[in-house]
């Protein structure tokens, strides 16, 4: 048992059936399905993804993650144009109890959490943990709650509860690995416990970092959380650390991004240009991981529509099925705005969270050739946003994009509430997917894979991803000359209607290109951007174990 003993509800460890190693993969958030709305974006949906893939491929993986009450917001545009956030209680698939229980000290005070694994949605095992008491629920009434104290205390049961979870679950873990900075205070609980047990603080160290990995997500500050130490050992985050052992790890303030990476033995980044940026960021951290770039994927069962890699090899078929999707993507802006839009016309899709960085709307700023764009009916833009419930800014954003659509009425149209399902829709239906983010601060960007795994052309300022698969004219478009520059808002919007104008408005013109294009999206996008992918470059680079590949199926060319 841990030296600490705070968990209960189990036979002793050495009573059970050792199961087989594996590798446990700690996430805040997990998105699975819209009807299921622990997740609030890219990063959950990751998780997601590999989770699934980890499933399909049969690998070695369990999710560790919380099971919130009311999860992510449900966001509705009221008549001024300004999102409004729900946080509606949803009915949960049916979980299996496991019949442990663990104990997380919190501001004091025992929190008994239930260990419910969910198996709905075709992927590896993922264990969410729920405190028992409803006077502990406010820890995980609602995702990513800004209150100092609930989300110390969420990201206290997310590490220390799922650590000990993995324990009594009698898991033998091959590799921790913590997807972002709120899960490390697993790595706090896994030092604590070897320090009760007679070791140093770097002796445990050392042996932690043996085992544990690291993914760094956003290179914006602000993304980057940190914690006053007061506050830590005050909740009780610290498990018993020192000051001085503690500003070892993550500093003071804590930064939960800097104890991730000196926690880790490997850490990696997001895309080839975001390893650049993250090093460059993080290149004054003492003793961190060293960061090897693993480009995201997505999961193709879950995105690409079925038809469409039945008909990719055929032309005909292929426009085919592109034009029954973008018909069903009609249907449902008719059903949610009432516009109906013309089959013809070139519809360019847009849909992100809601930041400032993301530039969502970078299309609309010069009215002038804005206008000029979509006043012949050529063009229509469709755009989806979520703004987090405590951003004003992107709040703002969003307010934006909505007055745009009831300026422009059936030429533009904003659909609220993004979730998964819009999402799919979105990245099926259109026609062209556009991205203009501020680079090089978007690290990854997965929704234009999702997007060209469904032969919708993507175009795309230089960031992220993109850099590594744009072909431009080829498969997609590049905005700008791939440089971070001051000037960046005025010269990528200059870029941006240049390309339309002179490069994609043309070759949708020519039905035979349009559609080799199109091909060729699927082709990049297929294998090399999905998580199948990404989960086996996780075993050889970050996990370094090789032998758990052995019985995993080669990929098929596309």
């Amino acid at each position: 048992a841990p030296p600490r003993g705070d968990a209960t509800g189990a036979p002793p460890y050495n009573a059970r059936p050792m199961p087989a190693p594996v590798v446990a993969y700690f996430c805040m958030e997990f998105g699975l399905h819209e009807s299921f709305p622990i997740y609030s974006g890219g990063l959950g949906v990751l998780a997601g993804d590999f989770l699934k893939s980890a499933g399909d491929l049969g690998l070695p993986v369990v999710g560790v993650g919380l099971r919130w009450d009311r999860g992510y917001c449900t966001q509705r545009i009221g008549p001024d144009g300004v999102p409004a956030n729900e946080f509606p209680v949803y009915a949960p698939p049916t979980f299996t109890d496991m019949g442990v229980r663990v104990r997380v000290r919190v501001r004091g005070r025992q929190v008994e959490c239930a260990v419910l694994r969910d198996d709905h949605f075709s992927h590896a095992p993922l264990y969410l943990l729920e405190p028992i008491s409803r006077e502990h629920r406010w820890i995980t009434r609602r995702l990513y709650d800004t209150a100092p104290d609930a989300r110390i205390a969420q990201e206290m049961l997310l590490g220390i509860g799922g650590m000990r979870a993995l324990h009594w679950l009698g898991h033998p873990v091959r590799a921790y690995h913590f997807n972002e900075g709120h899960a490390v205070f697993a790595g706090v609980e896994a030092i604590a416990s070897a320090m009760a047990g007679g070791e140093t603080f770097e002796e445990a160290r050392q042996k932690v970092r043996r085992r544990l990995v690291f993914t760094t997500h956003t290179p914006v500050p602000a993304g980057n959380e940190i914690h006053d130490l007061g506050n830590l050992r005050r909740m009780g985050a610290s498990c018993e650390l020192s000051d001085s052992e503690m500003i070892a790890l993550g500093g003071s303030p804590f930064s939960m991004t800097v104890a991730g990476l000196r926690l880790a033995g490997q850490a990696n980044a997001v895309s080839e240009l975001h390893a650049q940026t993250a090093r460059a960021m993080w290149t004054g951290i003492g003793d961190a991981a060293p960061i090897v770039p693993i480009t995201n994927g997505v999961h193709a069962p879950t995105w690409q529509d079925e038809r469409i890699r039945a008909a990719y090899p055929s032309t005909d078929r292929l426009w085919e099925t592109h034009l029954a999707l973008k018909r069903e993507l009609g249907e449902r802006v008719r059903a949610q705005t009432g516009a109906s839009l013309d089959p013809e016309a070139l519809w360019i899709g847009h849909a992100r969270r809601a930041a400032g960085y993301k530039r969502n709307d970078l299309i609309l700023r010069d009215r002038a050739r804005l206008e000029e764009l979509i006043a012949d009916g050529r063009v229509r833009l469709l755009f989806a946003a979520k703004a987090h419930p405590d951003d004003p800014a992107g709040a703002r954003m969003v307010t934006t994009l909505v007055q745009a659509a009831r300026a422009y009425p059936g030429r533009v149209v904003f659909l609220e509430n993004y979730d998964m399902g819009l999402g799919r829709a979105l990245t099926r239906g259109c026609d062209v997917w556009l991205n203009t983010p501020l680079r090089p601060l978007e690290a990854s960007g997965t929704s234009g894979m999702k997007a060209m795994m469904n032969g919708v052309l993507h175009l795309s300022v230089l960031d992220g991803w993109w850099p590594e698969a744009c072909e431009h004219g080829r498969n997609g478009w590049g905005i700008g000359d791939g440089k971070s520059r001051e000037d960046a808002d005025a010269h990528d919007l200059d870029a941006l209607h240049r390309v339309l104008r002179e490069e994609v408005l043309p070759a949708f013109q020519n039905r035979g290109r349009w559609v080799e294009m199109m091909k060729r999206a699927i082709e990049t996008t297929q294998e090399r951007f999905s998580t199948h992918r990404m989960a086996r470059e996780y075993f050889s680079r970050l996990y370094e174990w090789e032998e758990a590949l052995a019985a995993v199926p080669a990929p098929q060319p596309a």
